[in-house]
């Protein structure tokens, strides 16, 4: 095992930490706020998950058994806003503190104040979110996309809704900002661009998105507010509006929303199948590229999920053309993770086996899109469970395996202690059985017909669901392993021998002790330490 080097050694002089509450509420050190990030991520990961099991639940068997239609429409809507803004995208900010210091050989990022300002406005938003079940007329339940005339007829929820929807903008511009002057300005000498890890890699381009597409949203939702309140028709048909239009201007957000979820994702599989194939990367500048290529490309695909909308024909084809355009990069960085696997030393420790699960079910969800982007076909997938299928295995399978996986790398340089490794291993294969048989059978039920948002159906439809349900309460379940596993860790793992917790692992973040100082990278990382781990 390597020792600390040179750089790492005199930081006895730098742990100037410090303690109790005060810690935590003026944080400024990137990895306690990335810790923060991580810990409120997975408590709405469970609130969201809450809600999805009532949901479940409901639709075991047709009829009504537990919620009325409205609390249903209403927690359909809330698990969404809640699993897209407050689990997957905190969590990929809280890896993002984490980790970019570490990888770029930066001493913290580069904002920590507005980094701290960042994080605490999330319990805020989703606090005002939540609240909205307790005000006259209840919960938004327009679905996570708040398409007009429907959300304007809501009640008291509404402006709570807008307010923590802005909020949440705010808090994910602000994280973006801080990401793309930490990488450009913050990296050690000799970090060039084309020698930083993937996953900066693709968060740099993730938080380009991120400033482009939340001012859109934060326009949509402002649009309508002013709908709502002060008499304007942007979106209202009565005084001359277009619901549509909400559409084209939500979609232009909310496609490249997709990809802020998933590239980061694309970032940590590109750093665990290397270190678990004990092979550098196949390709590095065709993922760079292939990358970039996908962020381009989501911003001019937008419409797909409007086909049935009464598009002209050519628009029509354009939307088709170019989304089905995407699977060409997203076809490049798979060849590449299957050639990186090609002839390694393979071992399936759970990084590993998160990271291989993502491969399959990702490229589900990714080959169910294909399907989605046929206008033809789109005509009977659209606004079915084939939709809510599609979703889930580009989320589920994609983003959140993911985020597991990346826990279970980064976990041993976190804490300096290894995790229980047969525990890990019983949550991947719970969470990768049940998460089939939860989603899977839906594509099926959207091929039949069955409507997505709604909580009744016809009695032919039954046995999918209650198969569906079944997945889902077993899935649901398996996730408290997660939060226990990383606990025991902390507590009692056995401690990391050196600084790398994995044979295979390559980058600077490896050449920090484990657990890494609190002040890392006190002095910058010498170019032959960084040229070392670029070519891995």
């Amino acid at each position: 095992m390597a020792e600390p080097h040179v750089e790492t050694i005199a930081h006895a002089d730098h742990e100037h930490m410090p303690h109790g509450w005060r810690r935590w509420v003026f944080a400024t050190n990137h990895k306690d706020i990335g810790t923060m990030y991580l810990i409120a991520s997975c408590v709405m990961f469970f609130i969201g998950g809450a809600a999805a099991m009532v949901i479940r639940a409901e639709l075991f068997e047709p009829g009504m058994q537990l919620v009325d239609p409205g609390v249903f429409n209403s927690l359909t809507t809330l698990h969404g806003l809640i699993m897209i803004f407050g689990a997957i995208m905190p969590a990929w900010v809280g890896l993002a503190n984490w980790m970019i210091p570490l990888q770029i050989g930066a001493p913290d990022m580069a904002l920590p104040r507005l980094n701290n300002l960042s994080f605490w406005i999330l319990p805020f938003a989703f606090s005002l979110l939540i609240a909205t079940f307790f005000v006259p007329g209840s919960a938004p339940a327009g679905g996570w996309t708040m398409y007009p005339p429907l959300t304007l007829q809501f009640g008291d929820s509404f402006p709570m809704l807008i307010f923590a929807i802005h909020l949440m903008g705010i808090s994910s511009i602000l994280g973006a900002i801080n990401v793309i002057v930490t990488i450009m300005n913050m990296r050690a000498p000799g970090m060039t661009l084309l020698r930083m890890p993937l996953f900066v890699w693709t968060w740099l381009i993730t938080a380009f998105l991120l400033i482009a597409v939340m001012p859109v949203l934060a326009g949509a939702v402002t649009m309508m507010l002013t709908d709502h309140f002060f008499g304007t028709s942007f979106f209202n048909a009565a005084g001359g509006g277009d619901p549509v239009m909400f559409q084209h201007i939500f979609w232009f957000f909310g496609h490249p929303e997709v990809y802020i979820m998933i590239l980061p994702a694309f970032g940590v599989i590109s750093e665990i199948i290397p270190t678990f194939s004990r092979k550098p990367l196949f390709g590095y500048e065709a993922m760079v590229y292939a990358t970039a290529s996908i962020a381009f490309l989501s911003f001019i695909v937008w419409a797909h999920h409007m086909f049935t909308v009464g598009l002209p024909v050519s628009a029509q084809l354009f939307f088709m053309f170019s989304t089905m355009l995407i699977a060409v990069p997203t076809g490049v960085k798979v060849f590449n993770w299957a050639a990186t696997m090609w002839k390694g030393s393979l071992s399936f420790e759970p990084p590993m086996l998160f990271a291989v699960a993502f491969l399959f079910l990702f490229s589900i969800g990714g080959f169910s899109g294909l399907m989605l982007a046929l206008v033809p076909a789109d005509y009977q997938y659209h606004g079915t469970y084939f939709v809510v299928a599609h979703f889930h295995y580009v989320l589920v399978t994609g983003a959140a395996f993911a985020i597991m996986g990346a826990v279970y790398y980064w976990l041993p340089k976190w804490s300096g202690r290894m995790y229980d490794m047969a525990l890990a291993k019983w949550h991947f294969w719970l969470s990768t059985i049940f998460v089939n048989v939860l989603f899977f059978p839906q594509h099926f039920l959207g091929l039949a017909g069955m409507p997505r948002r709604t909580p009744d159906y016809a009695v032919q439809f039954t046995d999918w669901n209650q198969v569906s349900s079944i997945g889902g309460f077993a899935f649901g379940l398996s996730q408290l392993l997660l939060p226990y596993i990383v606990w025991k860790c902390v507590r009692s793992g056995k401690p990391v021998e050196g600084n790398r917790a994995w044979e295979g692992a390559h980058g600077l973040e490896w050449e920090l002790p484990s657990p890494p100082p609190f002040h890392s990278w006190t002095v910058p990382p010498s170019e032959a330490l960084i040229a070392r781990g670029a070519e891995h």
